[in-house]
């Protein structure tokens, strides 16, 4: 049976605010600071292990895993996991600026801690493209290639040295990886999870994006085996494109050649393993094999002696010792760690949520920032660099049978063997190889090119917001885009309620339905009476363009009836005067009685004018003084035109700004507010009513 056949009829009488909260009964639910504060510190049993289950969530969850069920599925994929680990760790530890090594540090100890803290099954935490250049930025920018200049006897000519210039690159890593935890640690025990609400889909993609331009360029040295300067700051981008292009003269044709056939190999092995990816039980270890066949050639044929090609170089066994980073370096890269910050923890709970919606689980988003703070803090200590999750490896996770967080701890286990026992082997592999392997795990970032058009079809100012961020990223490099491109998009959210759709609602017939007469052919005006609505929030950016609108489309100019009603009581005011006068000289009093009724007669309002209007304040969420200030300015000037004001949709909040800010008093009571535009109607169209039955009494 369809449901738009049938008709009901509601019956009951017309209510407003002040009758609905007399019905319903206004509970006072406002609990004082102090109560608040006094109700948080109290301390229980079951309160304890409560909030230790939330904040060590492995405690909850570790009990009860099912060996039967989940096992077999977390090891083969703990195990891919960690071999895709290993190439993916090496390749954006370059991008860091720093030793190869340091990216296997940092798929370890991270790792674990997010095992503990985490609440996501299905990511897998470790080094991550964007972060990587992001670091990279701040260590190039603190420790160039120039504070490490050395004159070489040999050669008679400066050389730089590596070895000073890497530890003070990793110490300017591990400091801003610190100091990207503690921030996230901060927001999370604040409640501050809702700051990702700030970073839409449009904006992540169009930075990601820009970033993976980045990610690009700086690999371009390794590519053509040439050693372009390094630039930092808004625009360095340009300058280092510039550079190249300036070197490639001078490019390595053997890098040249290792780069090319790395490049081609590995993707005719990824596409290869898509399509056979429904046949095998595990994708094939397309990177892995990668780099042991390049490092087997580079060690037999000697490229680096014979060829000149850069290889990776010493990689020391076994971990580092845990070490505080230096604490003078915390001022100059504290608005670093804050981007890193909101960036990785970004990129995670995205991701995140993605899998916890198509398993059916939670992820709680602070615990997820006090998780990833502690992963970054914890790694900052044993040498890491700043991580986040991986698209790339979170996929292979799943689908290769994760379901816990068990699989990202035996991907650590599989690179704590490779850092204490196996990583020496790969001191022959070439940096062209890496660079090869990131070029080509960055082919899914490309593709988010394809969103411009789609976005302008769906969405203008996203596709805006895609393109711009995109743009301010290139341009002012990721940490100074980032707080660019959120600033651009919240002024997009400003201008938009700065122009809001101003409507006059009409009645679709037969209903308590009213929509925007000039959207609707059918839409009807009630008579006498004008209904009003804004598409957004009433606030000081807005106020004064809101009663513009509704001047405008009332065509009500309250200034010039008010101008003219003042200019009338005047000379009704000389009138008096005058036949007062005439009166004690002995005047006619018939004459005066005349003038005065005349005079009466011209300040009844106008017919042409509505006799009441209705504000729809649905949409508005929250009032500040300026917007009280106006919806009063309003209530006043049209009211001292004969004409009644209404306000009506109000949400609970909107009822308490107004009382707050001192809209109602004695002639203004809550009578002058209805739960439902329809409400306000009837009350208008039975004042309307009585209005005429008294004027057909007069008369």
């Amino acid at each position: 049976m369809e449901e738009s056949g049938v008709s009901r009829r509601v019956h009951r009488r017309i209510l407003d605010e002040g009758a609905v909260e007399e019905i319903a009964v206004k509970s006072d639910s406002d609990v004082s600071l102090c109560e608040k504060v006094k109700k948080s510190m109290r301390c229980s049993g079951p309160r304890l292990k409560k909030c230790l289950l939330q904040r060590v969530p492995v405690l909850s969850w570790l009990p009860r895993y099912s060996i039967r069920d989940n096992a077999l599925g977390d090891l083969i994929s703990g195990i891919s996991v960690g071999i895709m680990q290993l190439p993916q760790g090496m390749a954006y530890a370059l991008l860091s600026s720093v030793p190869p090594v340091f990216g296997l540090y940092s798929s370890f100890y991270p790792v674990l801690i997010y095992f503990i803290f985490g609440t996501s099954k299905h990511i897998s935490v470790g080094t991550y493209a964007v972060m990587s250049v992001m670091i990279g930025g701040v260590t190039d920018r603190l420790a160039p290639d120039s504070d490490f200049m050395i004159w070489d006897n040999v050669t008679n000519s400066s050389i730089i040295d590596t070895v000073l210039r890497d530890e003070a690159r990793v110490k300017v890593a591990v400091t801003v990886t610190l100091m990207s935890g503690l921030f996230q640690i901060l927001l999370g025990l604040l409640q501050f999870g809702f700051v990702v609400t700030y970073l839409s889909d449009p904006l992540v993609r169009g930075y990601t994006t820009g970033a993976a331009i980045h990610v690009i360029v700086s690999q371009l040295k390794y590519t053509f085996g040439i050693s372009p300067l390094r630039y930092s700051g808004p625009l360095s981008l340009i300058y280092t494109v510039i550079e190249i292009c300036y070197l490639i003269p001078q490019t390595n044709i053997g890098t040249l050649v290792v780069s090319i056939v790395a490049i081609v190999c590995l993707i005719l092995a990824k596409e290869l393993n898509a399509l056979l990816s429904k046949k095998l039980p595990v994708p094939i270890p397309v990177e892995l094999l990668a780099i042991i066949i390049a490092t087997v050639i580079s060690w037999q044929v000697n490229l680096e002696g014979k060829y000149g090609v850069d290889v990776v170089g010493d990689i020391p066994s076994g971990l580092q010792a845990p070490a505080f980073p230096p604490t003078s370096l915390f001022g100059q890269v504290i608005g670093d760690a804050f981007a890193l910050a909101v960036v990785g923890y970004g990129i995670a709970i995205s991701l995140g949520r993605i899998f916890a919606l198509k398993y059916g689980y939670k992820v709680d988003s602070n615990q997820e920032l006090i998780a990833l703070g502690l992963s970054n803090t914890v790694g900052g200590i044993f040498q890491c660099f700043a991580i986040s999750c991986s698209m790339s490896r979170s996929m292979v996770q799943e689908s290769t049978g994760g379901k816990t967080q068990v699989a990202g701890a035996l991907s650590a286990i599989v690179i704590l063997i490779i850092v204490l026992w196996i990583g020496v082997l790969f001191e022959t592999l070439p940096k062209a190889v890496l660079a090869a392997i990131i070029y080509v795990n960055l082919h899914g970032m490309m593709k988010q090119f394809l969103d411009i058009p789609a976005l302008w079809k769906k969405n203008r100012v996203d596709a805006v917001i895609w393109v711009a961020t995109f743009i301010l990223t290139l341009l002012l490099n990721p940490d100074i885009g980032l707080a660019a491109s959120i600033g651009f998009s919240m002024l997009t959210v400003i201008f938009r309620t700065q122009l809001p759709k101003y409507s006059l609602l009409g009645q679709v017939p037969d209903t308590d339905i009213y929509r925007p007469m000039e959207d609707y052919v059918q839409v009807q005006q009630v008579p006498g009476i004008l209904i009003f609505r804004s598409s957004a929030t009433l606030y000081f950016a807005n106020a004064e363009m809101y009663q513009d609108a509704l001047r405008k489309k009332s065509g009500i100019d309250v200034a010039k009836i008010l101008s003219a009603k003042k200019k009338l009581e005047a000379k009704r005011k000389r009138i008096e005067k005058k036949n007062a006068k005439k009166t004690q000289e002995g005047g006619e009093k018939e004459e005066q009685e005349q003038n005065i009724a005349v005079i009466e007669m011209n300040a009844e309002p106008s017919p042409s004018l509505p006799r009441a209007i209705i504000l729809d304040l649905s949409p508005v969420n929250f009032l500040d003084t300026v917007g009280v200030k106006a919806l009063k300015s309003i209530h006043k000037d049209y009211g001292e035109t004969g004409i009644e004001v209404i306000l009506a949709g109000c949400q609970t909040s909107v009822v308490e700004d107004l009382q707050t800010g001192g809209f109602f008093h004695d002639d203004v009571t809550k009578s002058c507010l209805f739960s439902t535009v329809h409400d306000a109607v009837l009350y208008c169209q039975s004042a309307n009513e009585q209005y005429e039955v008294i004027k057909e009494a007069e008369l």
